[in-house]
């Protein structure tokens, strides 16, 4: 069994033909070979359900099987097992598949694999050796995904850690970067196959549940949740970039805060020099994401209603305009700044950054949970006493915690035991953020208005938005009761 460890990029066919250029490569002879790959599984896909992947290349007139471990791609970078031996197609011999799981379920499905798909590309590779003890391969593909009748191009670099610690491979990634456009892929050919397969559009992907446990490491469970959270944004890159959909951006935001929300949970266990260099540019990108979620839920949720509810306003027909023209255009931005170097830079950097970062403390993860969620709950609460007035910027901060803390018992619930106690737990929350989402929403639009419309075609349009959002008080006294009622899900921790 051999561990992969490898950084996937795309690349823009202009930089494809400059890569052998680059002074990485120039002075270098590469390795041309044409693959031909045909990937198995079963009726009903129970290999990538699991996280497996079977195939059969051709290499020259040599065939090879191989079995992979499958897992998501965050900031390029895949590590994964996998198992290459002598095989021709419809043939599987997987005793050399040396791990116990894994060589049972490909075995115990053996008489179910049926051809799915094939990839056939050339690959161009270069074998760097910057320094004594570091080998890397950058490896060029170019071709094409043949699924269902369909055909997907393939351009993409893959750069392979063949020698060296995972630090020289993104040292040799951020050399490259320097002179080419190179965006880390969030796909491998794998998945593009089966979705070309299948036909399916691009959907808005949500965050999955996190496999931490209490034996992690602080610095490990950190380093598990980031990671996770940059899938999450990549995984919405390509509607965001390519559709008009409004869940994408809103998505891409949710992963951003998820993100922010782990560095403020971890912040005293990282290095100040780590907090200080990132948390800044994921404030920079959320904040440009934010202007085009803000005209989203303006156009598509609040003018409808004012539409329906004043139905004589001048103002209204003045908003809609205005508010699509802004929307095209903070939507263009968001879509300029996930192309944008400075964003594949930032994804490589901080991934790298992630993987570097020293064990502060070999205490376990658990050890810190029960003190810093208290902490996050009085919060919460002192917040919550200016909350029931007036006063919209005390709402704004104390939706702020609540994201706070929805994200942290989000992060940490495989550690708490599962029963209704914890699931209650989580729907006080999420309704409390609910409304007060729903609150900050109106006092947006308030804002929006103001800025859009003279004064006096906007004042019963302010008005209403006004009553609107004094309407929900009561409601979010009600589920503030409701959440201080719950019991805590994080009290086994601390027994």
């Amino acid at each position: 069994m051999a561990t992969e460890t490898e950084v996937k990029l795309s690349l823009s066919a202009r930089s494809a033909s400059q890569l052998s250029r680059h002074p990485l490569l120039a002075e270098l002879e590469p390795q041309r070979q044409r693959l031909i790959n045909t990937y198995y599984d079963t009726a009903d896909n129970r290999l990538r359900k699991e996280g497996i992947v079977v195939r059969h290349r051709q290499k020259g007139r040599q065939w090879l099987c191989g079995v992979k471990t499958a897992v998501p791609l965050s900031g390029g970078l895949a590590q994964r097992k996998e198992w290459e031996f002598p095989g021709r197609p419809g043939e599987f011999d997987f005793s050399r598949v040396d791990q116990s799981s894994v060589r049972d379920l490909v075995e115990a499905l053996r008489d179910q694999l049926q051809p799915l798909f094939t990839t056939r590309f050339t690959r161009t590779a270069w074998m760097l050796e910057p320094r004594a003890g570091v080998r890397v391969e950058v490896a060029l593909d170019r071709g094409w995904i043949d699924a269902g009748g369909r055909r997907e191009e393939i351009r993409e670099v893959e750069l392979e850690l063949c020698a060296g610690a995972v630090s020289d491979l993104f040292e040799v990634t951020a050399a490259l970067q320097a002179g080419l456009r190179l965006h880390p892929e969030a796909r491998s050919k794998s998945d593009r196959a089966y979705r070309l397969l299948a036909d399916l559009p691009v959907t808005a992907a949500k965050a999955i549940a996190i496999p931490i446990d209490a034996g992690l490491s602080t610095i490990a469970t950190f380093r598990l949740v980031a990671l996770a959270c940059v899938n999450h944004l990549q995984r919405n890159e390509q509607g965001l970039c390519q559709t008009d959909a409004p869940e994408f951006v809103h998505q891409a935001r949710v992963a951003i805060r998820r993100l922010r929300s782990a560095i403020r949970v971890w912040q005293r266990h990282l290095p100040e020099a780590f907090v200080a260099r990132f948390d800044p540019l994921w404030r920079e990108l959320a904040q440009g994401l934010g202007e085009a979620r803000n005209w989203d839920v303006f156009l598509a949720a609040t003018l409808p209603v004012l539409g329906e509810s004043l139905p004589d306003s001048g103002g209204i027909d003045q908003l809609h305009t205005r508010a699509r023209q802004r929307c095209r255009s903070s939507r263009q931005l968001a879509r300029r700044a996930l192309s944008s170097p400075a964003y594949s830079r930032l994804l490589v950097d901080f991934t790298a950054a992630l993987l570097a970062l020293p064990e502060a403390s070999p205490a376990p993860v658990g050890s810190f949970v029960p003190a810093w969620l208290e902490k996050c709950t009085r919060r919460v609460n002192q917040r919550a006493l200016h909350a029931l007035g007036s006063d919209d910027a005390a709402r704004h901060r104390l939706r702020l915690a609540f994201k706070q803390l929805r994200y942290a018992v989000e992060f940490f619930s495989p550690l708490f035991a599962a029963g209704p106690a914890l699931d209650n737990y989580q729907q006080a929350v999420a309704a409390l953020q609910e409304l007060l989402g729903s609150q900050n929403d109106l006092t947006v639009a308030m804002q929006l208005t103001g800025e859009t419309l003279p004064a006096a075609v906007a004042a019963p349009i302010l008005d209403w938005l006004g009553r609107q959002s004094e309407s929900l008080l009561p409601e979010l006294g009600a589920r503030l009761d409701n959440f201080r009622q719950q019991q805590t899900p994080w009290q086994q921790l601390s027994a």
